[in-house]
C-alpha cells in the first residue's frame, strides 16, 4: 500500500515508486494549505448537510465524512482536461473542480436536474444508480481514443476520464463489463475505488475475497492500493496514473482504503451493524487530523487553522440562510432537457398542464419569482 504520511504526520521516504515521494516535493505550501482548507471545507459542509437533512431541507443526504483524503487528494491530481464520472458520494472532488456547493444541495432536495452543468467543469452529474458510471466512464474513454486525444504529448489536447465508486460497486456487473472493455480497447482512464469497508450493511470481506486492487487483473487492468486517509499519496498516486492515461499507457484501478466515519445515508443506522470499537480505530486515523499535524510539523501555525475554522462556520451559515430561503421550482420544469430539440408530445403535455391549472385558477410563484401557473396552487 503505497503511503507517504503516517498517522502522526510524518513524511513517509517511499520505499518502492519513488515518483510518487517525486511528486509531492514538487508541492508547495499553497499546495498543502488549499488541500487542508478544501478538506475542512467539505466536511463542515457535510456537517451542515446533514444537519440540514434533519431538519426537513432534504429529502436524503449522503455523507462522506472520513474520506476528504481520498476525494481532495485525488480530485487534485486530476488534470484540466480531465472528465470526472462520480457516483453519489464525491463532494470533496466536486468542490476540487469547481461545483457550487449550493448545487449539491439542490440535486439532494429535488429541485433542478441533477445539480450542475458538466460542461462548466467536466464533472459529470452524479451516478444514483450503483457501478452505472464506469460503464459511462468508459465509453467516454473509448470516445477518446477514436478521436485521437490521447497520447500525442500535447497537454492542450491529451485528456483522461476517471470515475469514481465504491467497495460494494465493485460487486456489480457494470464495473467488470467497465474493466473489460477498458481493458480491450485500452482507454484512457482511471478507476477510483473508495473502499470505505461498508457496502451499506455489507462489510467489504462479504464483497470479494482478494484484495479490490486486484479485481481488475484478471480483465488486464493493472491495480494499486493506496493509504485513502493520506491526502498527499491519493494525489501522487491519481496524478501519476492519470498521467499515464492521458499518455495512452491504458485503463488502471486505484483502491483507496478509507473508512465511512457516518451513515451510509440519512436513512440508515449504522450503529445497528458496527462494532464502535472499530469505528473509533479508524475515527483515529483521520484524514484531516493527520494532516493538521503535518502541516503543524511544518511551521503552519495556529492562525492558519482558526481561518479555516472561522471560514467554515461562515460557509455554514451560508449554506443553511440560501437552503431556507430556496423556493420550489415551477412544475414546467419537468419538460425541459427532455429532448435536445423540440417534441410535440413533449408541447402537447405541457400545455395540457398550463391549461389544467389555468382551470383551478391557482397560482404561485416559482423559483424566480414570477407568477407561474402550478400545479397544486390554490383550489
Amino acid at each position: 500500500m503505497v503511503q507517504l504520511l503516517s498517522v502522526d504526520g510524518d513524511f513517509i521516504e517511499p520505499k518502492e515508486h519513488a515518483v510518487y515521494g517525486d511528486l509531492v516535493r514538487q508541492l508547495r505550501e499553497a499546495d498543502f494549505l488549499k488541500f487542508y482548507r478544501d478538506m475542512a471545507r467539505i466536511r463542515r459542509f457535510d456537517e451542515e448537510a446533514t444537519a440540514l437533512q434533519r431538519q426537513g431541507q432534504m429529502g436524503l443526504w449522503v455523507s462522506a465524512i472520513g474520506q476528504e483524503g481520498a476525494q481532495i487528494g485525488s480530485g487534485y491530481g486530476v488534470g484540466p482536461n480531465d472528465h470526472i464520472f462520480p457516483s453519489y458520494r464525491e463532494h470533496g472532488v466536486a468542490i476540487t473542480h469547481g461545483v457550487d456547493l449550493m448545487a449539491i444541495i439542490k440535486m439532494f432536495r429535488g429541485v433542478n436536474h441533477g445539480g450542475w452543468n458538466p460542461k462548466e467543469n467536466r464533472f459529470h452529474l452524479y451516478a444514483i444508480v450503483l457501478g452505472t458510471q464506469a460503464l459511462h466512464a468508459t465509453g467516454y474513454a473509448m470516445g477518446i481514443n477514436f478521436e485521437g486525444l490521447v497520447g500525442t504529448g500535447d497537454p492542450e489536447k491529451d485528456l483522461a476520464v476517471i470515475t469514481y465508486f465504491g467497495d460494494g460497486a465493485t460487486a456489480e456487473g457494470d464495473v467488470s463489463e467497465a474493466f473489460l472493455f477498458a481493458a480491450t480497447n485500452n482507454t484512457p482512464q482511471v478507476f477510483f475505488c473508495q473502499n470505505n469497508q461498508w457496502a451499506i450493511s455489507s462489510p467489504v470481506g462479504t464483497q470479494t475475497k482478494v484484495p479490490l486492487y486486484k479485481r481488475g487483473e484478471g480483465f488486464g487492468v493493472p491495480g494499486i492500493r493506496v493509504d485513502g486517509n493520506d491526502v498527499l499519496a491519493c494525489y501522487a498516486v491519481t496524478k501519476k496514473h492519470m498521467d499515464d492515461a492521458r499518455a495512452g499507457k491504458g485503463p488502471s484501478l486505484i483502491e483507496a482504503l478509507t473508512y465511512r466515519i457516518g451513515a451510509h445515508t440519512t436513512s440508515d443506522d449504522p450503529s445497528k451493524y458496527r462494532d464502535p470499537a472499530e469505528v473509533a480505530e479508524w475515527a483515529a486515523k483521520d484524514p484531516l487530523i493527520r494532516f493538521e499535524r503535518f502541516l503543524r510539523k511544518q511551521g503552519i501555525g495556529q492562525a492558519f487553522f482558526d481561518e479555516v475554522k472561522t471560514a467554515g462556520d461562515e460557509l455554514a451559515t451560508e449554506l443553511r440562510e440560501k437552503t431556507f430561503a430556496m423556493t420550489e421550482p415551477p412544475l414546467e420544469l419537468m419538460f425541459d432537457h427532455v429532448y435536445s430539440e423540440p417534441h410535440p408530445l413533449i408541447e402537447e403535455q405541457r400545455a395540457w398542464l398550463q391549461g389544467y391549472e389555468e382551470s383551478l385558477g391557482g397560482h404561485t410563484s416559482n423559483a424566480d419569482g414570477d407568477d407561474t401557473p402550478r400545479y397544486g396552487g390554490t383550489h
